[in-house]
């Protein structure tokens, strides 16, 4: 019997498991039973632990020669520095730890998923819609605080015609509403699809392998395919966690000046 959650496909009388990798399972025996401590869990603070070691371990040198770990430090940081600043403007600075963290840690989870037998936690929309969410109540309390009353002018922009309030409000306020939404499916997709496929050419490596003498032969295409998808991961989970990022400061940008 299938089990829930999982997809399989035939493939030479076996099967391709594509979906499993993404089930949660306790960890730390007993204690992480009590709690519900899973994988993904463990890996969100192995995510936290090696951005604060990164921060911490390559900005204490502060030399005028920085070293490998300083540079990607300071790269890291003056990166997501610029976005802010050239998306939201001078008032982004404020904002800049929030969307710095949001960045790395999404960034992380992204990357540590590629190792063996790890786990991608922004494979779960329940992770990735927790984001979002932070990110949706954080520019709705910013605009708020800024603008007051003024904020729901956001949604019936001035000038417009009073006889499309019917149409313009409801259509601005799904809008609005969709945002969490659009950006925590965006990274959740990508993760899953990238992952499948890396997981569906892998048993293509195993099941073509074992064809007999012809088998490692046949068995390099595959091969071949999924160390070109591995690249492309890595570059997709660089990719998703700017997306993340700048998406959020477009939407500060929105907040602060309402427009």
């Amino acid at each position: 019997m299938r089990r829930p959650g999982e997809s399989r496909v035939a493939a030479e009388g076996k099967t391709i498991d594509a979906l499993s990798q993404f089930e949660l399972a306790t960890v730390l025996g007993p204690i992480g039973s009590s709690v519900g401590f899973s994988q993904s869990n463990a890996h969100m603070l192995l995510a936290a632990g090696l951005i604060t070691a990164l921060i911490m371990f390559g900005m204490s040198a502060r030399a005028v020669v920085p070293g490998r770990l300083q540079s990607l430090a300071e790269s890291s940081y003056e990166f997501v520095h610029d976005l802010v600043l050239g998306q939201v403007g001078d008032e982004g600075k404020r904002f800049f730890p929030f969307v710095f963290t949001l960045f790395m840690f999404v960034l992380f989870g992204n990357l540590l998923g590629l190792l063996p037998y790890a786990f991608t936690f922004t494979s779960h929309i329940a992770v990735t819609f927790a984001l979002a969410a932070v990110v949706f109540v954080l520019i709705t309390v910013v605009a708020l605080m800024l603008h007051g009353r003024k904020f729901f002018g956001y949604f019936f922009p001035e000038g417009a015609p009073i006889w499309l309030a019917p149409i313009i409000i409801p259509v601005e306020i799904v809008s609005y509403l969709s945002r969490p939404v659009s950006l925590s499916i965006r990274l959740f997709a990508n993760m899953v699809a990238g992952h499948v496929m890396l997981k569906v050419f892998a048993t293509f490596i195993v099941l073509l392998g074992g064809l007999g003498a012809v088998g490692p032969f046949v068995a390099v295409l595959p091969l071949g395919v999924n160390i070109a998808l591995v690249g492309f991961e890595v570059l997709v989970a660089f990719l998703q966690a700017y997306v993340f990022a700048i998406l959020t400061s477009i939407y500060l940008h929105d907040a602060v000046h309402l427009h």
